[in-house]
């Protein structure tokens, strides 16, 4: 994935710069021990979390042991033979050691470098793709929906003037928390529709003061509107198909040829990606979910030029 890469290159150089040799690994490694130690409320915790956390505790090890080295030499021993007082007291100073201001600082050179990366990344017909519909549908409005901190709107050389909001699954903690604990609870029934609802909200607002603006603008009465169609697009079967599908929407699932190197439809097949700290049993209830999602397909596309006509097509009822 070159996108992770060239974040995780941006994260290894902030830690550089701080003092810090830590690698991205390192703090996967620690996002799976930090969800596996907060038990049933690890698994909701969202990925900004998850990785701020790892990374704290990355860099206050660094700093425990850096001290633990100190004093052994001060006291011309050994690490291992430092009293359980001097450990203590330096377990302690470790953890002051480390400023919230700096983790938040490398978390953002991360996430600010995935951004710039994906921009450079786009599928080469992605704009083109997005023109088409939006000079074929000029009322439409577009969306995102994410389960992490992705956001078009950020890309602002190239997604951002497409797009009308986003809707993050890190804006809404509590739907987020119930969520989860009923994907580790039950085999593939876990309720999506709280943050499908929250953007159909979104949708309706935006909707209503572009409607507003229209009618001022042109100096007329109201005018009638033809009821929305909803239609969601994405590459996962559980999340993006199963959860809009049950509030309504019609969808279509990107389910890419090779040459995009899509990597969704692989994390099923064993592929999972590099920063994936889920446990086996949340990754099981996925699969469960992706199956039952199947049948809630209403098209299915191999190239992005392909999805216009199959916008086309569910407005028609074909």
């Amino acid at each position: 994935d070159p996108v992770l890469s060239d974040a995780n290159k941006a994260f290894s150089t902030a830690m550089k710069n701080y003092g810090y040799d830590i690698n991205p690994e390192e703090i996967v490694e620690m996002g799976i021990k930090v969800r596996e130690e907060a038990g049933p409320a690890g698994t909701a915790m969202s990925h900004t979390e998850v990785r701020l956390e790892a990374i704290r505790r990355e860099m206050e090890q660094k700093m425990l042991e850096k001290k633990l080295m100190e004093c052994a030499k001060d006291w011309a021993t050994e690490v291992e033979s430092l009293t359980a007082p001097l450990k203590r007291s330096a377990e302690k100073w470790a953890k002051t050691a480390v400023s919230p201001s700096v983790v938040e600082s490398i978390y953002s050179a991360w996430e600010r470098e995935r951004h710039h990366s994906a921009e450079r990344h786009l599928y080469p017909d992605v704009i083109e793709t997005i023109q088409k519909i939006k000079e074929e549908h000029p009322n439409v409005l577009i969306g995102a929906v994410t389960d992490g901190k992705a956001n078009p709107m950020l890309m602002v050389f190239s997604l951002a003037p497409y797009f009308d909001f986003c809707m993050s699954w890190e804006d809404d903690a509590a739907g987020r928390t119930e969520f989860f604990k009923e994907l580790g609870n039950v085999d593939g029934n876990a309720d999506l529709q709280w943050i499908y609802n929250a953007a159909y909200e979104k949708y309706t607002q935006l909707a209503q003061n572009s409607k507003a603006l229209k009618n001022t603008s042109d100096c007329q009465e109201e005018e009638s509107f033809e009821e929305p169609v909803w239609i969601h697009v994405g590459d996962d079967l559980a999340y993006d198909v199963g959860g809009s599908a049950s509030c309504g929407a019609k969808t279509i699932l990107l389910d890419l040829d090779e040459e995009y190197g899509q990597t969704a439809k692989l994390r099923f097949r064993g592929v999972m990606p590099a920063w994936n700290t889920a446990s086996k049993e949340e990754l099981a209830n996925r699969k469960a979910m992706n199956d039952a999602a199947e049948e809630m397909v209403d098209k299915r596309v191999s190239r992005m030029s392909m999805l216009p006509d199959a916008i086309d097509e569910i407005l028609k009822g074909e």
